[in-house]
């Protein structure tokens, strides 16, 4: 009680100091948004704030009058005179900030999770809308990143948002990705699919990538880092734009924004949507996607603001599944195009893999400034996924050189298989086709309350709280003429003669509940700035198997399985003065196993002996700023300990078994560099270096499994120490330059080189105390070439956007699984996309 007593007294003796508030609205005069995390200080003093995730601003000053002095990087300076009466609240309106063309261009951003230049001690990066609108074309939206250090994004097998994303050697699971600061991997299995998100690119204002520990004010932190994409709010102006695309393979992507901007009453709706359609450049991977945004905000008076936005990207794309062996890929006409799961169906073309998915997101956000010292921001969250991923089923006809090709590496010829499925009559289908069903309901809540303990200190509280359910089940989707499939997975109907739209295989459901809260406190004075914060949680899984369990079983649902996860971390920045800066921070947190690590062989066997993830990060930066030049260098070292891992293999009575396997470990780490430099107004330059080492650390040998009756079943060895960890480039280097052809024509160039990747594999398949290292894949290099011209259309501003990528047509392996022997030979590969193109025009009214 005593510590609550003296924060009550801190704050209210504080409240004595205020002569009065000032606040104001900052905006980009060119794209007529926010800018949020502008610095706003009381000219001739320490006293100061920045701008929120909309761009506003309360500053409390001490005199009657003076001057605010606003800045931003890449803008002009501006000045502002205030008079305010003694407790009062001057409000000052919208402020616009005009660019400087002479100064070197950069975002700093806050709010959620974001962090903020020469004051928040992390490694980061951040891509702008302008950006992001210039070089993306048909990219894959992770692409984006492709030249930030750490960063290694492929499109995996090649379909429509099949990208993955990979930082500092760890996949998606291991990555947060955020939405305006909501999390979106998913609960069971930490995974991040893009392609629920394809149409994002279009309504993001700013994309963040914190590498490392990271900014992020969530309770469960992440191992290789933080991405947090910042959906576009109401625009300031009222206005919008509509813009049209094409490319190779028949790419086609049209779309409008439209912003009412803030009315009288306080309302401002912003909307946008957008079509994309195409062939895919590998074999049929043709798409059909959607995009739509919301926004609606009103602000109730000087305290409280409302903001609601839903967006989602519904979409159905073919897909390729199935890497091939570099000799396969050679010797087939299609080469690196080859995708082997489609063929003809009634002279149609039938892909056996086929995504379909939509995933809304819908958000209500509360700010509510409840004094001059104390705010609360509060988000209530949604999200209600449903969509499959179809696939073969039944006797396996669709591999290379059967009987149902032409030739070994030609399509599937599905008319004979629907022959012999009509042959088959009343015996029922052999081969089909069907869907694996993953559907969600997701809610969530986050809450951060911000107060100032003193002028230097900020203390921020809040929680984190999620509810998830998702629904697993296969259903028939084709049953390729047949009458009937027969499936007898179903041990309360085990002489189930399905028909299309009925359930096979497995159907079950999984339940997580997360909570936790967490703390920090913020320092912040002249030079100096740091951070101390805990966090707490606790992840409860349970599992509903209504397939393997009868109706009447109490195993059927299992208990909620709980796992308590922490994490502690810090750091500080120093300004040494106005063009150079040093960070560190260092951090320990322990996360909860995934899903399928606690209920084991796909039943509700419950993996008693998981634990949690263990992982300590430290780094280690420094920063130079000055008008035309800009340099990063950081020094990561993570230790990734007790890896979730589990071997299922044959008990000697002929069921299945599993172990829990601990001891697995990684260490990563490396040296980052990135610099941006202006020689003159013209031209900029941009380049980056990543040198990356991550290892698995030891031998995991003589794992003794025992039965329930205490006999040894299995003993388990695993030698994977000193070997690379795969599935990632461990050096990247880039190369890239804008220039100013003329007033608004910028042609653009990037280089980027990658080298040390070692082909992915999992710890368990090394099983001999001989292990050699991973196949490592060639090194290569890609070249990407752009240009963007504006000019007038009548009074409105036009602008066209063309990307060349790959303009070389370099032939390259960016995705590897490795083989037995970890050679060239028989490794399996996705082999990179080859030279394409887009170009579009977008016109502003």
């Amino acid at each position: 009680m005593k510590n609550v007593f003296l924060v009550l007294m801190l704050l209210s003796t504080s409240f004595l100091f205020a002569q009065g508030i000032v606040k104001g609205t900052i905006t980009d005069s060119e794209m007529k948004t926010p800018l949020p995390g502008a610095n706003v200080m009381v000219a001739g003093t320490s006293n100061g704030t920045t701008t929120d995730f909309d761009g506003n601003f309360s500053l409390n000053v001490a005199d009657a009058s003076g001057k605010i002095v606003i800045s931003y990087v890449g803008f002009l300076k501006k000045e502002i005179e205030f008079t305010v009466a003694n407790g009062k609240t001057v409000n000052l309106g919208e402020i616009v900030l005009e660019a400087d063309d002479s100064a070197l261009d950069e975002i700093v951003i806050t709010s959620f999770s974001l962090a903020i230049d020469r004051k928040t001690p992390v490694a980061v990066s951040t891509i702008k809308a302008k950006d992001i609108e210039n070089r993306l074309g048909n990219q894959e939206f992770p692409e984006i990143l492709k030249s930030t250090p750490g960063v290694y994004a492929t499109k995996k097998g090649g379909g429509f948002g099949d990208a993955e994303l990979r930082l500092r050697g760890f996949n998606s699971e291991n990555i947060a990705v955020m939405i305006n600061g909501v999390p979106v991997n998913g609960m069971e299995n930490g995974r991040v699919y893009w392609s629920n998100w394809a149409g994002l690119s279009d309504v993001t204002r700013t994309m963040q990538v914190q590498r490392g520990l990271g900014a992020s004010k969530v309770a469960v932190p992440s191992i290789g880092g933080t991405v947090n994409i910042v959906t576009k709010t109401t625009d300031a102006k009222e206005g919008g734009s509509f813009f049209a695309t094409t490319g190779n393979d028949g790419y086609q992507k049209f779309g409008a924004t439209v912003s009412t901007g803030k009315l009288e009453n306080g309302f401002a709706i912003t909307a946008s949507g957008s079509k994309t359609t195409g062939r895919g450049f590998i074999d049929a991977t043709s798409f059909e996607g959607y995009s739509y945004f919301l926004n609606v905000s009103k602000d109730f008076g000087d305290d409280h603001q409302l903001s609601f936005s839903a967006f989602g990207a519904p979409q159905v794309h073919g897909q390729r599944r199935n890497r091939e062996s570099i000799e396969d890929f050679r010797r087939n006409d299609r080469e690196t195009k080859f995708n082997r799961d489609w063929g003809y169906k009634n002279g149609q073309e039938y892909n056996i893999n086929e995504n379909r998915y939509h995933k809304p997101q819908m958000s209500l956000n509360h700010y509510w400034s409840i004094s001059d010292k104390t705010s609360l921001s509060t988000a209530v969250y949604a999200s209600f996924g449903r969509g499959a991923g179809s696939r073969s089923s039944g006797v396996n006809k669709f591999g290379l050189g059967t009987d149902y090709r032409s030739g070994e590496f030609q399509p599937i010829n599905f008319d004979k298989i629907v022959d012999e499925n009509v042959e088959l009559g009343a015996l029922g289908s052999e081969s089909v086709i069907t869907e694996d069903i993953n559907n969600h309901n997701w809610y969530g809540a986050l809450s951060t309350i911000t107060t100032e303990l003193t002028s230097d200190i900020d203390l921020l509280a809040g929680i984190d709280l999620r509810y998830y359910k998702g629904e697993h089940y296969r259903e028939v989707k084709d049953l390729l003429g047949g009458q009937f499939y027969n499936d007898d997975s179903n041990i309360n109907n085990p002489v189930n003669n399905a028909q299309v739209g009925d359930n096979v295989s497995f159907y079950n459901d999984g339940i997580v509940l997360r909570g936790g809260g967490f703390a920090q406190v913020e320092y912040s004075k002249d030079d100096l700035s740091a951070f101390i914060s805990v966090a707490a949680s606790n992840t409860s899984y349970k599992r509903i198997d209504y397939f393997n369990y009868l109706d009447s079983d109490s195993e059927r649902e299992t208990d909620f399985v709980k796992f308590f996860g922490y994490s502690a971390k810090g750091g500080a920045n120093y300004n040494i003065d106005n063009n150079h800066n040093v960070f560190a921070n260092v951090g320990y947190f322990e996360r909860a196993p995934f899903f399928n690590a606690i209920f084991l062989n796909y039943q509700n066997d419950v993996n008693d002996e998981a634990e949690n993830q263990k992982i300590f990060s430290a780094e280690l930066g420094y920063g130079f700023r000055s008008e035309n030049l800009r340099v990063n260098f950081s020094v990561y070292r993570t230790s990734w300990k007790d890896r979730t891992l589990t071997r299922s293999f044959q008990n000697p009575d002929g069921t299945f078994g599993s172990a829990n396997i601990l001891g697995i470990n990684a260490l990563h780490q490396g040296v980052e560099l990135d610099v941006d430099y202006k020689p003159f107004d013209k031209l900029k330059l941009r380049g980056m270096i990543s040198i990356g080492d991550w290892t698995w650390q030891d031998d995991v040998t003589g794992v003794q499994v025992f039965d329930d009756e205490q006999q040894l079943v299995n003993t388990i060895d695993i030698y994977i120490e000193d070997l690379k960890v795969g599935d990632a480039a461990q050096t990247t280097f880039g190369l890239g330059l804008d220039y100013s052809v003329l007033e608004r024509t910028t042609l653009r160039l990037d280089y980027n080189y990658y080298d040390k990747f070692y082909a992915d594999f999992e710890p368990n398949s090394r099983t001999s105390a001989n292990s050699s290292q991973a196949w490592e894949t060639p090194a290569y290099g890609l070249l990407d070439l752009g240009l963007t011209h504006g000019f007038k259309l009548g009074a409105l501003d036009a602008t066209i956007i063309g990307n060349i990528n790959n303009i070389l047509d370099t032939e390259y392996i960016a995705d590897a699984r490795d083989g037995a022997l970890s050679s060239a030979g028989d490794a399996s590969v996705w082999y990179g996309f080859g030279r394409t193109y887009t170009i579009g025009a977008k016109i502003k009214f």
